[in-house]
């Protein structure tokens, strides 16, 4: 092999180096970890479906109005661990959403724990 093309493996090597942990990286959620929200709400609908199961409630806020939120967790495989199944909630539960909003604003919240209609705790992520 010529150093010509000794030079031009290693400069293969080292972009595929450099791009896999780039390529293989997985986003963080955009969250405020500093405050856990809490929304109470009825379910609309469900999307059990990966990168993250997304539940939408419909929450009545201090003046009234309902305000759609999207409530979601981690993949449905680490949901399944923590005892989630695809008919765990449904359209028409009430639940209690308890989780990290997205610090824009948004009425979005990445899940730490649910309340069930029954007063059972879920939890999406294994902590405590």
């Amino acid at each position: 092999m010529t150093q010509r093309s000794q030079a031009l493996v290693l400069l293969v090597l080292v972009v595929v180096l450099v791009c896999v942990p780039v390529v293989s990286a997985h986003h963080a959620w955009p969250v405020n970890q500093e405050r856990l929200v809490t929304v109470k709400g009825t379910v609309t609908s469900i999307i059990w479906a990966n990168p993250h199961p997304m539940i939408a409630i419909d929450v009545r806020n201090d003046a009234g109005e309902v305000e759609k939120w999207s409530i979601g967790g981690p993949a449905i495989n680490r949901m399944v661990a923590n005892g989630w199944s695809e008919s765990t909630v449904k359209p028409g539960d009430e639940i209690t959403g308890i989780g990290y909003q997205f610090r824009d604003g948004t009425k979005v919240i990445r899940l730490e724990r649910v309340m069930l209609p029954d007063g059972r705790e879920m939890r999406v992520y294994a902590r405590r």
